[in-house]
Formats: structure tokens, C-alpha cells, sequence
């Protein structure tokens, strides 16, 4: 089943990025989310729609959980669910920037088993199975093999950079930054970057399918309590997540406050 539902996600991720170019560069709607929630476009919503009917339609019996769909909590008596960030990086796509995904995932008990991470503008297509690897446009991708921290390469927001989140002092790594959470997931998995982290909570849509990504690429993923996420939670989040290079998961883990 996870390789029927990856090939379901795909077939959507191809239509999610045709809605989402039609709206690209061409000034669309927008507004903020109550709540400072972020901000949201009408292809946000057009796509979510789609993913909606789509998706539910071909399997009726898993449960949903989408940024852009109230959240009904009745997904936790589902085996199964689709987790999904219609546009993940909606900043960046309103400004017109290349940086931003559709993430899809389905978890069976919690455990990520099909994902894509789609990004349209750039025509990178990351995607995974339990069990089957990942790929990016196809092909097999790895994570890099560095095990010093100081000549890593992180993607880190400013805010992670306090000090006050690291034991010992602020490893000495490289930072660099992208807007969407899974596009960074996917950056560490195919070892284009060493590690990315970020220590706020993070909603699962944003993370769910580029974890999958992450592990089976070979990296490793663990939250800020150096534990494995797990999906489709009441209250919707993990705890941080850090992806690395396997590596560099130890140095990590021991400069990490939980």
C-alpha cells in the first residue's frame, strides 16, 4: 500500500504545482490567518480543495489533516492519514520567490509510509516510501557523509541561534536558510545541506513528508528531546525536529537543551 499511496501523491503533487504556477509571480490574493497563524493565498486554498476531493474520494477511510482545513479530530481514530501543507513557504511564493513545496504525506500509527515534497518552480520532485528509499526527480538520493560540525552545513532560522537552546555554546557550523521547512528536510537528504534544525514546535504538515524523506535516505531525524516524531497527535506538532547527516547526530544530540 505505501508505494499505491506514493503513486496517489504524486499524481496530486503534479496538479497541486499546476494551480500553484497559474497563481506564481502573478500578485495573488492574500491575507493573514487569525490567530498570527501566517498568511494564506487563494491557491492555498484552491489547492487544498483539490487535495481534498482527490484524495478523500481514493481513500476514503484515512483521516485528514491539512494546514488549511479545520482540523477534525476524529483523524485519531484513523489508522491511516493523509498530513498535508497545500504551499509550504506561502510567504515566499507570494513574493514570488522559487522556494516553496507542496507537502504530502500518509502515516499509518503514527509512522510516515508514503511522501512527496514537490516544488514546482523548480521542478524538484522528492519523494519516499517505507521501506523503499528516497528519490529526487527519480533518482536515488543519499545524505552526506560529514561528521565534523564545524565544517557542517545547517539550515537554521535566526531564532535557533540563541544561545540560550545549545549546551556548551552554539556549535560552529555554517548557517544558511530556506522559508520551507520541507524543502529543508529534503536539502539534508539528498546532502545538498548537512543538517537543518529548528526548535520551535513544528505543525506535522510542515515536516511529515520531509522526515519520511530524511530517513529513508539514510539521515537522521529526531526531535529536540533526541526522540523519533511521531504523526498525527492531538495537538498536531513535534517537538522541533533536527535532520543530519548520521554523522553528525551525536555532536548534535550533545549540544542540544531539551
Amino acid at each position: 500500500m505505501p508505494a499505491r499511496d506514493l503513486d496517489l501523491l504524486l499524481d496530486v503533487a503534479g496538479d497541486a504545482g499546476d494551480i500553484a504556477l497559474k497563481y506564481f509571480q502573478q500578485d495573488p490574493e492574500h491575507w493573514d490567518k487569525a490567530g498570527e497563524q501566517g498568511p494564506v493565498s487563494v491557491a492555498d486554498l484552491e489547492i487544498n480543495r483539490m487535495l481534498e476531493t482527490r484524495l478523500q474520494a481514493a481513500r476514503p477511510d484515512y483521516g485528514w489533516l491539512s494546514e488549511e482545513s479545520p482540523d477534525d479530530l476524529a483523524r485519531l481514530d484513523c489508522a491511516k492519514v493523509f498530513i498535508l501543507d497545500p504551499i509550504d513557504g506561502t510567504r515566499s511564493f507570494i513574493a514570488g520567490h522559487e522556494n516553496f513545496a507542496h507537502s504530502l504525506a500518509v502515516a499509518e500509527n503514527g509512522v510516515v509510509t508514503a511522501a512527496v515534497v514537490h516544488m514546482p518552480a523548480k521542478k524538484l520532485t522528492f519523494a519516499a516510501t517505507l521501506g523503499g528509499g528516497a528519490t529526487l526527480n527519480g533518482k536515488p538520493i543519499t545524505p552526506s557523509a560529514e561528521t565534523r560540525i564545524a565544517l557542517a552545513e545547517a539550515l537554521v532560522a535566526k531564532p535557533t541561534m540563541d544561545a540560550k537552546h545549545w549546551r556548551g555554546g552554539i556549535p560552529p557550523f555554517r548557517r544558511n536558510f530556506r522559508a520551507s521547512l520541507a524543502y529543508r528536510l529534503s536539502l539534508v537528504a539528498c546532502g545538498r545541506f548537512d543538517a537543518m534544525i529548528t526548535f520551535r514546535p513544528a505543525w506535522e504538515w510542515d515536516v511529515a513528508a520531509g522526515d519520511l524523506i530524511c530517513t529513508e535516505a539514510g539521515a537522521s531525524v529526531f526531535d529536540t528531546l533526541g526522540a523519533v516524531p511521531h504523526y498525527n497527535s492531538r495537538g498536531a506538532k513535534t517537538a522541533g525536529i533536527i535532520a543530519c547527516a548520521p554523522g553528525l547526530r551525536t555532536d548534535l544530540l550533545a549540544h542540544v537543551i531539551g
